[in-house]
């Protein structure tokens, strides 16, 4: 387990001077929601995707997955609450072909990290280190995350233990939850999308059973969730997702097992009961469907 403390990094470089720099490079505005979670935790709620930072005396640390048009407008957020020099981006798992990269937090002198097989997906070096170097995204250039981790970072800091662990693949291999203890805080990510209908993506070596085996230790107790998009999210909905993915799971085997084909199962539309609440996401019902198909032909 690698441990990271403010004192062990270096100053980070002045918003300010960058700002004329990022103009430059297309870098513009996005929407930002910001919801203060407790004395020194924010959400910040991003077109592409929700974030958790602790924020305070001892700097600043931003776990998720926002937009690189918002990373402006959050890091002066972030400055306005801290005296210290320490900011840390913890970047969630992306589909590749849509990745942004580092969403330009490093040219904001920022500590930035991301699972190591996330990384290696980006062109990054082996041994937990990535070699510098752009990516493209739409057009733009991004820098890759330099730091990778394997299964466990632990941040001690602002009067929090904020631990960010690797999980079993679900949406991929490199899924993490971040508990957040001083506020009885989870990150999930992708694992719960928040909008609908989970993506098992294969490309990334996801399963579905990944996404049971995360769910389930959080189907029962007093915390609370952020999900990948949306608002929080208490156990009963996360109890609701786990059973709903393992119903549909176990209708799609049975009539597999009867010897109903993909297309058969698809049209007996077995999530039916389910797509008033789990069907307006990123992925349709049918979608959803044959992710789950894949997942049980393959045993």
């Amino acid at each position: 387990m690698l441990t990271i403390r403010p004192q062990h990094l270096v100053r980070r470089i002045s918003v300010l001077a960058l700002l004329p720099w990022l103009a430059a490079y297309g870098w513009c505005g996005d929407e930002v929601k910001v919801t203060e979670l407790g004395p020194s935790v924010l959400l910040f709620s991003t077109a592409n995707g929700n974030a958790v930072a602790s924020v305070g005396p001892d700097g600043a640390l931003l776990i998720g997955t926002p937009s690189r048009a918002s990373t402006d407008e959050i890091a002066n957020i972030l400055s306005s609450r801290t005296k210290s020099a320490f900011l840390a981006v913890v970047i969630g798992s992306e589909d590749t072909a849509h990745s942004q990269g580092d969403a330009g937090w490093a040219r904001h002198g920022a500590f930035v990290a991301m699972q190591e097989n996330a990384l290696s997906r980006l062109g990054g070096g082996g041994m937990g280190v990535s070699k510098p170097g752009p990516v493209q995204f739409e057009g733009l250039r991004v820098e890759r995350p330099r730091i990778a981790f394997s299964e466990v970072l632990k941040f001690d800091m602002n009067g929090d233990a904020i631990h960010i662990v690797h999980q079993k693949p679900g949406y991929s291999d490199a899924d993490f939850i971040a508990h957040f203890h001083s506020v009885n805080l989870v990150y999930l990510g992708d694992v719960f999308p928040g909008d609908g209908y989970p993506e098992v993506d294969s490309t990334q070596r996801g399963t579905l059973d990944g996404f049971l085996s995360t769910l389930e230790p959080w189907t029962m107790g007093n915390m609370r969730f952020v999900p990948a998009r949306g608002p929080l999210v208490g156990h009963a909905d996360v109890k609701a997702f786990r059973d709903m993915i393992a119903a549909v799971r176990d209708r799609v085997q049975a009539m597999a097992k009867a010897g109903k084909s993909e297309s058969e199962i698809v049209a007996a539309h077995p999530t039916a009961e389910f797509d008033a609440r789990w069907g307006h996401g990123h992925v349709a019902p049918d979608a959803f469907v044959q992710e789950v198909y894949v997942a049980v032909a393959k045993k």
